[in-house]
Formats: C-alpha cells, structure tokens, sequence
C-alpha cells in the first residue's frame, strides 16, 4: 500500500477526506507544481531548502518529544526510528545546499521565517498540550503528504535526466520513504484505538487541518521571496 492510496478507513484517510480541499491546496500547491515540472525558479528552491532545513530541526524536537509522551518502549522505539529518518532527510539538504556553496554553518545561521516558525511550534505545541495521538495527526501532514506528492510527481522524471529537482523527488518518492508513510499511517491507527474516540474526531481534524495549511503556508512564503 502507498501513501497515496490508503484506504479511507484509516484515520489518516478519514482526516484526508474530511479536509479535501485543504488537502488538496498543499499536495497540488503552485511551487509543488512547478517543483514535478521543473520549472520552480532555483532561487525559490534554495530558500526553501534553507528553511526546511531550519524546519527539521525543530521536527526533531518533535520526535524527541513524542519519546517522553511515550508510555512504553514501543513508543519511545517508534520515535527513536522517526527521529533517525528525519535525521537522515537533513542530509540530503546539506548535501544539495553544499552543491550551491551554501555550507551548513550557513544553514544554521540563516533566521527562521515567520511561517516556519509558526509551523513548527505549532506542532510542539500539540504535543505538549496534548497525547501522542495529537503529536502524530500534527506531523503527518508532512511525514506522510511527502510521500504522497514524492509518488505522484515521480512519473514526471521519466526520459528527464536532466531535470534540475530530480534528487529531491526521488527521495520522496523512493521505497524506503514510501514505507516510513505506510507505517506512520499505521501507526496513526495504532495511536487512535488506544487515545481516540469518534467524540474526538472533529478536534483530530482541526489539528490536521491547521497543520496542512500551514504546509502550503511553507511553500508559499518560498515562493513569495
């Protein structure tokens, strides 16, 4: 099963459903469009690069977070290896940033926008003020739309050797992301027979719901430099 096509009676695809359209803002976004056709203006992507990089860090947190709200070893296991794959994405960034001339001492002296500030601790914020179920539903957003968008935009590779987002699609795109998705939508259900209830659900989707916006926020502010 891939992350796009889960079935709806996941939790993930009922909060999918239940914000289609504000799904469908950040998935099909104006710099996710360019990005699949090449086009996006590289000055656009370097910023953004920067930021997401500067965002990861505090996605790190999160993960550390969701280690001391965990009840049991599995918990604090699940989000040992959450926070290792995030990890390993910021070496990606570095690695292209570098490409650029762009060192990650510079990386970590570049200032913090204001949507990416406002993304991320909102997601800390519904971790601290809530359960592991509310932690999850806030990251998924991004840990499992990138995969989502990852698929969908890799057919648009094909017979483009040359084309200037190859790496950063592919790596979405590959199996080892699309299985962190697959199991992060498991876990989403995992977390919500032991913490949710259908009284819940409505607030569920309002934390999944803010969190995606501010994920087309975070490609729009990169577009907007």
């Amino acid at each position: 099963m891939s992350a796009s096509t889960e079935p709806t009676t996941t939790l993930f695809g009922e909060l999918k459903k239940a914000i289609a359209d504000d799904w469908h803002d950040y998935t099909h976004h104006a710099f996710v469009e360019q990005l699949g056709a090449g086009t996006l203006s590289l000055d656009a992507f370097k910023d953004y690069l920067v930021q997401d990089y500067l965002f990861l860090i505090q996605f790190c947190r999160s993960y550390a977070l969701a280690g001391y709200k965990g009840e049991n070893l599995d918990d604090i296991q699940a989000s040992m290896e959450g926070l290792q794959v995030i990890l390993d994405e910021t070496r990606l960034h570095v690695k292209l940033t570098a490409s650029w001339g762009i060192e990650e001492q510079e990386l970590l002296k570049a200032p913090e926008k204001v949507g990416t500030v406002a993304y991320t601790r909102y997601v800390l914020d519904a971790g601290m003020t809530g359960d592991l179920l509310d932690l999850h539903v806030a990251l998924a957003p991004c840990v499992i739309g990138y995969a989502e968008i990852g698929e969908r935009l890799a057919p648009l590779l094909e017979g483009r050797d040359d084309h200037p987002y190859r790496e950063w699609i592919s790596t979405y795109a590959s199996a080892e992301f699309q299985e962190g998705a697959r199991k992060a939508v498991e876990q989403l259900d995992a977390l919500h027979d032991r913490f949710g209830s259908p009284a819940r659900f409505e607030q569920l989707a309002h934390v999944f719901r803010t969190a995606t916006r501010m994920e087309s926020g975070f490609w729009q502010q990169a577009l907007e430099k």
